[in-house]
Order: C-alpha cells, then sequence, then structure tokens
C-alpha cells in the first residue's frame, strides 16, 4: 500500500512538473510575440522639409552655386537611434559633385530630429539641352519624376539629393540592430532667375 501511495505521489509530481514547464513556456511564447511586437527596429523616417538656393550664378556655360536642404528625420523606435557613417550626396548628370558626412549623433525614441546642410559647388558645365531632353517631364509635373540625376532642360537644371543615415539601435540595452535609411529628391532649379521650380523626393 504503502508502494502505491508513493507511485500515485510521484505521477502528481510529474504532472505538476509538467503544467509548471508548459505554463513557463507559454510565458516565454507571450513574452516574446510582445516583445518583437513592440520592439521591432524600425526604419527611421526622412522627410526634406526645404531646399534653398542662396547663391547661383551662370558664366560661358559654367555654374556656380550654393544648395541648402533642410530634413526632419524621426525615430519610431522604443529604443535610441545612435546614427553614424551617415551622408549626404549632389549629383550632376549621374557624377558627383557634391558630398558631406553627416556628424555621428543619437535621436531618442519617438522623438524628431531637424538636420540642415549647405553645400558650395563651384565651376561645372551645363549640359545642353539636346542631351537631357527625358528630363522635361519632371518640369511640367514634378509627382511623374523618375529621379534620373542631373539634367538641364531649356532654361533650368535638376540636381539629385541622396541622403542616407546608417545606425543601430539598442532594445533593452540587450539586444543591437542595424537599421539604415535613405532619400533621394530631385530638385528643378531655373536657370534665368535662380528659384527652385520644385522638388519630389
Amino acid at each position: 500500500m504503502n508502494k502505491q501511495h508513493r507511485s500515485s505521489s510521484g505521477s502528481t509530481n510529474l504532472a505538476s512538473c509538467v503544467v509548471a514547464t508548459i505554463f513557463i513556456i507559454f510565458i516565454i511564447i507571450i513574452l516574446l510575440i510582445l516583445f518583437f511586437t513592440l520592439f521591432k527596429p524600425q526604419t527611421p523616417q526622412i522627410s526634406v522639409t526645404s531646399i534653398q538656393v542662396p547663391s547661383f550664378s551662370l558664366s560661358n556655360n559654367t555654374i556656380t552655386f550654393t544648395l541648402s536642404q533642410y530634413v526632419s528625420v524621426r525615430n519610431p523606435n522604443r529604443a535610441d537611434f545612435t546614427h553614424y557613417h551617415s551622408s549626404l550626396q549632389l549629383m550632376y548628370s549621374g557624377n558627383q559633385i557634391g558630398f558631406m558626412f553627416i556628424p555621428a549623433g543619437k535621436i531618442d525614441s519617438g522623438r524628431t530630429q531637424y538636420m540642415s546642410a549647405t553645400f558650395t559647388v563651384d565651376d561645372f558645365p551645363l549640359l545642353p539641352p539636346s542631351s537631357t531632353s527625358s528630363a522635361s517631364t519632371m518640369m511640367s509635373s514634378s509627382s511623374s519624376s523618375s529621379a534620373q540625376g542631373v539634367a538641364a532642360i531649356g532654361p533650368s537644371l535638376e540636381i539629385e539629393s541622396r541622403m542616407k543615415m546608417s545606425g543601430r539601435v539598442r532594445v533593452l540595452q540587450v539586444f543591437t540592430h542595424s537599421v539604415d535609411s535613405s532619400i533621394t529628391c530631385v530638385v528643378a532649379i531655373s536657370v534665368s532667375d535662380r528659384s527652385i521650380l520644385g522638388f519630389h523626393c
């Protein structure tokens, strides 16, 4: 009879251990689901708020200008976004005419950081209109621009701006995830009156 009692007690203990193990596994699964739902790394959101041309000159078919770009970067993560190896690049007819490293920094969780960059580009030749006729769509409708680089269209030209941000998000100070974000904009500039005709990103 003692043997029967011990056997019954052992079965009860085993069943309790199984139930406890299943419960612990269930809790772990729930925590993992919540973790990857709430703390899943997201790409920072870059928006170009304004582009200006403080100075612009054309002489002997050669252009010199200064371009200022203003952007906002929102960190949608529940952890700080630390960025580094970030850059802003200007392109003209597929060639780089300006490059700038963005200083490393940190954007707090759920916050938006505003940045600005100014380029001075010296002495580059304006392409003849015949070689860039395919870019005229940008001038008639900025929403249909195909971001093909820089182009001269009669009295106007297009500059391509490429911004890239690379960094990491450290969740709960334990898990580190690399994230990258980029944005490309085509800027249409009037050669005659030096104004911004529009830009499309």
